[in-house]
């Protein structure tokens, strides 16, 4: 089973165990059985100072993704490291679940495009 770890710095309640569900779909569904997941909630401070600092924009957005492992072979006995799924509730609001989906087909290597499109409609709820 994925392992993930949640925290919730951004200020706002947020339905963490429906989150760690979906991911847990989202991955099941993308061939991932079993590894280590992060998901932060931030509020939109941070995650503008994060976009500024990785992508160099200077703005809110509703999710971001921070890959280690992706899909990439590893030795049997390490444990996959997918990454760390970050959202802002105040930005996504009620489609954060879609902004979660999205960051999730990040970390697995999937680039904008009609493919990563058509699997994010697949996890729509």
């Amino acid at each position: 089973m994925v392992e993930v770890e949640v925290a919730n710095r951004s200020g706002v309640e947020v339905d963490e165990e429906a989150a760690v569900a979906l991911a847990r779909r989202v991955l099941a569904g993308e061939g991932i059985e079993d590894g280590e997941l992060g998901i932060a909630f931030v509020g939109p401070e941070e995650i503008r100072a994060l976009k500024r600092q990785h992508l160099g924009v200077d703005e809110p957005t509703d999710v971001l993704a921070f890959p280690i492992d992706g899909r990439e072979p590893l030795p049997p006995s390490v444990p996959r490291q997918l990454g760390d799924a970050v959202l802002c509730p105040q930005v996504a609001g009620e489609r954060w679940q879609e902004a979660l989906v999205h960051g999730l087909l990040h970390l697995l290597g999937y680039d904008h495009g009609s493919e990563m499109e058509a699997r994010e409609e697949r996890y729509r709820q």
